[in-house]
């Protein structure tokens, strides 16, 4: 898991290897996780390496991140809209993480959606469990299935929630689920 002192590091000097904004990919190809053609107009799937997809809402504004440098995505940075992210543990060495502006998100293995908007980062878990960590204040929290969390900038503690069904469902729907 990356450590609050090393999140600016990780957002502007790891190794980016694609980026992807409005819905468009550069012209950085990543050979282990290559944009679909889109399916829809709400959203872009990426098939990154066997047990690693991502679905990412049209228009999210992210980059994918190998920090080890190894070849293989490790991390999303998402400064906005939302992603679904689907890691298999017995297939993803290391972990994955999502790195938004306000929190980090990591797991060995599970399938959650993080939400970026206004200053304020939602994360929900479908299956498995989730760490997730506020930059502000450095406070963690883990979250299992169907629990989320509300994080900001404020000093506030973290509040884990169960979320209710129409929440999951609106945020699913704008994720294609």
């Amino acid at each position: 898991m990356i450590h609050t002192s090393n999140v600016r590091s990780l957002a502007l000097a790891v190794g980016s290897l694609c980026i992807v904004s409005a819905g468009t990919a550069s012209a950085q190809a990543v050979t282990n996780c290559p944009l679909q053609p889109a399916v829809s107009a709400t959203r872009q799937t990426l098939n990154c390496e066997a047990g690693l997809s991502i679905i990412v809402e049209r228009g999210a504004h992210y980059r994918l991140a190998d920090r080890n440098r190894d070849g293989h995505v490790d991390a999303l940075v998402l400064d906005g809209k939302a992603a679904l992210i689907d890691v298999d543990a017995g297939r993803v060495r290391g972990g994955f993480e999502v790195v938004t502006p306000q929190a980090i998100a990591a797991v060995r293995g599970t399938r959650w959606a993080v939400d970026v908007k206004r200053g304020n980062t939602s994360v929900l878990v479908l299956r498995g469990r989730v760490a997730v960590n506020k930059i502000s204040t450095g406070q963690g929290v883990t979250l299992g299935q169907g629990q989320g969390v509300d994080v900001d900038r404020s000093r506030f503690p973290l509040r884990v929630i169960q979320w209710g069904q129409p929440r999951i469902n609106a945020l699913m729907a704008r994720l294609g689920q």
